[in-house]
This record gives C-alpha cells, structure tokens and sequence, in this order.
C-alpha cells in the first residue's frame, strides 16, 4: 500500500508553497524591484534620494568606460563557456573509459566545485604567485614569466582559468550521468567499426548528450556573469588598468566602494538585461540542435 499521500486542497497547496514563496518575495523579488527603481534616482551614502529619470541609463550607455567593461564581461563569459566545456567533457570521457579506481579519478575532477568560490580564488592564488606560486618556478624555467599584477592580459588569462578550473566539476557531475546512459552496444559496436575514440566522443557520445550539454552552457553563462566576483576581488581587484574589472565587479565598486547605489542599481539592471539577452539566443540557437530521442 502506498503511504504517499496527496494534496488536493487548494489552501493546503497555498500552506506547503507559503514558505518557498515568502523567501522567494523577501530575497529575489523585492530586492529586484528595489533595484530597479533605486536605479531611477540619484543615490549616494549620506545623501538623500533625488529622482533623475533615465539619466543613469543614458550616462552609461554613453560611458565609453562601460562599453568596454561589457565587451571583456562579454568575452570572458563566452571563453569560460567554451572552456568549462571542453575541458569538463574530456575529463569526462577520461573517467567513462577507465576501467578501474574510476570513481578516485571522478572524486579529483570533482573536488574543487566544493570549494567555496572564495577558498578556490585563494588556492589558485597560491598556485599562481607571481613570486610564490607552485607553478612559478617551472613556468619560468619554460621561458615564461609570469608577471601578472601588472601584465592586464596576463591578468585576464589568470582570472579565466581560476574560474574555469572552478566550475569543470560542477559539469563533469551532469556529463558522466549523462554519458553513464548511452546503451554499451552503441560504444562497442563504434569499437568494432574502427571508429576512434575522439570521434566516438564528438559524433557519437555529444549528440546523445546534447540536452545534458544545452543545460550545462546556461548554467555556465549564468556563472560566468555573476559567480566569479571573489576569483576577480582577490586575485586581481579588476585590474591592472582595468583588464578584469567585469561587469559584476564593476557594479559591486560602484556601491561599496564610490557608495552610488543609484548608478550601480542601473548596472544591475542592464547587466541582467545583458545575460537576459544572451538566456534567449542560446535558447533560440541550442535548443534546436538538441537530440531528446524518439
């Protein structure tokens, strides 16, 4: 006898959604409505409110300074993007193909998506020293110098690949459930073909997993936008010469550190319009290509 027991009251229903809706009114909505009419004014610490209009919208999108922060916050996400995927769906492939002490190696891949962002941005910083770090000694004995609080392009690479190497476990989780369930008579069957292992994987195994994948490149951009803040404030604190300061950096400055809470509600506000934007192309774009099966 099932003990599952179901709710057909409509108040019952209102009671069990009350609490998810109360967080969700009292964290997210009312917050993004503050924002965005916080935006319509000029609001600075110490000082009083005094409503302007659009004129935030108008200084910012005449503001040559934040055009060129959306271009690298633009830039920066697409490489993470392709970067977490590319990277993430090798080290899957590798894991699925091992025999043996698999889920040791899936353990490894895993680890540092369970590092708080934070913690990551500290380890990496380590790694990467320009006079500390692990990596230090053997790059330069490559030829290569690392110089990265004060090279801007060395700088973004720096950022890039912290917050690459954070988010590869986050999507190797979903990649190996998701290539755990392609049938092992289509694998061996591609074996017994002559089919190489790099083509099993691109035209084969990626196709059946494009829903899994569609998935991962939204989660991915949303990370990219406005998860890699502490991997930015710490490493780099946007710059040198502002070759970092993405957008989610350069809005949390505005308020806490030139205290504008006006103009940084505004790019707030475009910046969610911005990833907005990006949400519905690579709906319109992906979900077409996406293989759901029979």
């Amino acid at each position: 006898m099932s003990t599952r027991e179901i709710f057909d009251g409509r108040l019952q229903a209102i009671l069990l959604l009350l609490p998810t809706i109360a967080v969700s009114v009292v964290f997210l909505y009312y917050p993004t409505g503050l924002a965005v009419r916080t935006s319509f004014f000029d609001s600075r610490f110490g000082r009083g409110e005094a409503f302007v209009g659009l004129e935030n919208y108008y200084s910012l999108l005449t503001d040559p300074s934040y055009h060129s922060s959306v271009l690298l916050s633009v830039l920066f996400a697409a490489l993470v993007v392709v970067g977490v995927m590319a990277f993430s769906l090798y080290v899957t492939f590798l894991v699925h193909e091992v025999d043996r002490g698999q889920s040791a190696y899936l353990l490894a891949a895993i680890w540092p998506y369970a590092l708080p962002p934070t913690v990551a941005a500290l380890v990496f910083l380590f790694i990467v020293h320009p006079t500390l770090g692990v990596l230090t000694g053997p790059l330069e004995a490559l030829g290569l110098e690392l110089d990265w609080f004060n090279n801007g392009r060395q700088a973004f690479v720096v950022v890039l690949l912290a917050a690459i190497w954070k988010q590869i476990g986050y999507n190797v989780i979903f990649m190996v459930a998701s290539m755990n369930t392609i049938p092992d008579a289509l694998s061996e069957t591609a074996e017994l073909d002559g089919v190489s292992r790099l083509r099993r994987l691109l035209w084969i195994y990626v196709p059946i997993m494009t829903p899994t994948l569609f998935f991962l490149v939204i989660i991915n951009t949303i990370y990219a936008f406005f998860s890699t803040f502490a991997f930015v404030d710490l490493l780099t604190s946007g710059g040198p010469s502002n070759a970092t300061n993405i957008l989610i950096f350069d809005l949390y400055r505005e308020a806490f550190s030139f205290f504008n809470f006006g103009m940084a509600s505004t790019k707030s506000v475009l910046l969610f319009l911005v990833v907005g934007v990006l949400m519905y192309v690579q709906f319109r774009l992906t979900d077409e290509y996406a293989h759901y099966g029979a």
